[in-house]
């Protein structure tokens, strides 16, 4: 008896990568120029970030259409898990990358160049943490862990919840239950980024924290500051996905989809424990 062979889609040739290489291309040189004051910078940052979204609006779109006219087999499916999985394997490795600078400075740097002969290059300087470096003496006041970022802790990690929940309801073929689970995830997404544009107010303003406060404020921003993009990418694609949801999309044996962003949002999360523990809590 012949094994059935399952067919594999493969799509056309495609215009959308080259629309992303342009975008990226303009992004970049644009901010170059902005940065040093050229007067068409700001410009060429505009076009390619609106090149950027009709990419993703072209691109995305037609991977719906082809997922929702039944064109992708089950090995396409795994295909996708597994493009998902090293997607999320490489923002793994970005943050690692961050948090070792962190600790390479709280646990190597900053003993080393407050002891022994480093201490004669800079008079005065301490071994502590938070400190803003040699040669930095503006005084500020770091973010404390309990108040926003507490608060913050506890709307991602419910965030995760409802989105299992949300979860649930698709697998269960209870719509309402998924769009509703779908409804809160982005809605408590969005009250994360509120408060933490609140707390960056105030880290300016109250605190004097500023990424021009040595290397704690450059640490402390370049971590939270990238979390906060992915959060504000992972809460885009949950109101994507919510959009499709509503519009009937995904059924519970064929929603990658769905999971693979909840993969993401998971991770967000996963990221948020740690950096509230190392950057505001220790």
């Amino acid at each position: 008896m012949s094994a059935v062979l399952e067919k594999y889609f493969v799509p056309e040739p495609s215009r959308f990568p080259i629309y992303g290489s342009a975008a990226l291309l303009l992004i970049g040189a644009g901010g170059a120029m902005w940065l040093n004051r050229v007067g068409s910078g700001p410009w060429l940052v505009a076009i390619g970030f609106a090149t950027l979204i009709y990419m993703l609006f072209g691109w995305f779109g037609q991977v719906v259409r082809e997922s929702e006219t039944g064109k992708y087999s089950q090995q396409v499916d795994k295909s996708f898990r597994w493009s998902m999985g090293w997607f999320i394997f490489s923002e793994v490795m970005f943050f690692a990358a961050f948090f070792g600078v962190l600790f390479y400075v709280r646990v190597l740097s900053v003993p080393e160049l407050a002891d022994g002969a480093s201490a004669m290059l800079w008079d005065g300087f301490e071994k502590k943490w938070p400190s803003a470096g040699p040669y930095v003496e503006e005084a500020f006041t770091p973010m404390g862990a309990w108040g926003i970022p507490a608060i913050n802790t506890l709307i991602l990690l419910s965030s995760g919840a409802t989105l299992t929940w949300a979860h649930w309801g698709l697998l269960k073929g209870a719509r309402g239950q998924l769009i509703k689970g779908l409804v809160l995830t982005v809605l408590l997404g969005v009250i994360f980024l509120g408060l933490q544009v609140y707390e960056y107010v105030h880290a300016y303003d109250a605190l004097n924290l500023r990424l021009t406060s040595g290397i704690y404020g450059s640490t402390f921003f370049m971590l939270t500051g990238f979390h906060g993009m992915h959060v504000t990418i992972g809460a885009t694609m949950l109101a994507v996905i919510l959009a499709r949801s509503i519009k009937g999309h995904f059924t519970a044996e064929r929603h990658f989809a769905f999971e693979a962003v909840a993969w993401y949002w998971h991770f967000v999360d996963v990221v948020w424990l740690f950096l509230f523990i190392v950057v505001y809590w220790l």
